[in-house]
């Protein structure tokens, strides 16, 4: 006789329906709601990364309002942090401290609407082409392979550089990083969705008469969350260092203040030459800890996608634990 163990963790290509069914049929009540198998599992990193993007978030919306002008010029030069000026002065006396606060909430701008226009193009191109088939699945493929093989920073470059310096504002560098980084998220969308169209819930809704968008949004779109929710993560983090690496070469927005533009006029103030490490590193410290913590969020929801991740890290606390006992029992 064959013994056919039930899974223990959910796809999350399966719909809420179907799970809740399922354990019904086993005569018990489901521990957790389908909303709460979406959601990661409590972590110390996952803790730790939320504070993280939360604090700067914070700093970046709220630390405008608290600061000076930072492009005032004072009559005081280069000066090191003091009472006065907790991070120091640049060259032409203008505050670091307030430029950071606006840098941060420049570059979060930048981050956030970038990661919600690709994620909307990944959602269009990848979804509802999926969904649709025919020759409007394979013209949606064929645009995101060909965006796929164009090499992103060089077109990203070359796009921004035709843009006259005077009209390169933040939001058109965010629709340029934006068209140039939705077809890999469209890619993963696509895969998702064509499995889940195969599944007979799906095929119910339509044989039913549902409209094309009921379906897409109340019976594919759902179980496709965390695998959106992880995407926008990505897309914010790749647009935050691709928008500073921009403005360090001379191609950011002109008229509006990031953390790549402080970088640019630290490089140009020869701020590392003459040892003036506040120009410079707390830009560089705040998209490194705010990368951070969304990485620290990204692989949280990683473990809502592939449930694998979850079993191996349950499964070294249990044999930490289990070698923390026999020490003990040694002992």
């Amino acid at each position: 006789m064959t013994n056919i163990t039930p899974r223990v963790e959910p796809d999350i290509t399966e719909s809420t329906r179907t799970l809740a069914l399922q354990a019904s049929d086993r005569g018990k009540r489901p521990q957790r709601s389908a909303w709460r198998l979406m959601l990661p599992t409590p972590t110390p990193w996952l803790v730790l990364g939320l504070v993280l993007a939360a604090v700067i978030a914070l700093f970046g919306i709220l630390g405008p309002l608290l600061v000076t002008d930072p492009t005032t010029i004072r009559d005081i030069g280069m000066t090191a942090p003091s009472g006065e000026h907790l991070l120091g002065t640049t060259q032409t006396g203008q505050d670091v401290l307030a430029q950071l606060a606006y840098a941060t909430r420049g570059s979060l701008q930048i981050g956030l609407l970038v990661g919600v226009l690709a994620t909307v193009l990944s959602l269009v191109f990848g979804i509802y082409g999926a969904y649709r088939g025919g020759l409007v699945d394979e013209g949606f493929s064929l645009l995101s392979n060909v965006f796929l093989v164009i090499p992103g920073l060089p077109l990203v470059i070359v796009i921004a550089g035709f843009v006259p310096r005077e009209a390169r504002g933040w939001w058109t560098i965010a629709i340029v990083l934006a068209i140039t980084g939705w077809a890999a998220a469209s890619r993963v969308l696509r895969a998702q969705t064509l499995s889940i169209r195969s599944r007979d819930y799906v095929a119910a809704a339509r044989v039913s008469g549902e409209r094309s968008w009921r379906v897409i949004t109340v019976e594919i779109l759902p179980n496709l969350l965390p695998v959106i929710a992880s995407q926008f993560v990505g897309a914010v983090i790749a647009a935050i260092l691709a928008e500073a690496g921009l403005a360090f070469i001379g191609l950011g927005a002109s008229n509006s203040a990031t953390l790549g533009t402080m970088l640019f006029y630290a490089q140009n103030g020869f701020a590392l030459s003459l040892g003036a490490w506040w120009w410079f590193v707390p830009p560089g410290l705040i998209i490194a800890l705010f990368g951070m913590g969304l990485a620290l969020i990204n692989f949280s929801i990683d473990e809502v996608i592939d449930p694998k991740l979850k079993d191996v890290r349950l499964h070294r606390r249990r044999a930490q634990r289990a070698r923390r006992l026999e020490r003990t029992n040694r002992s």
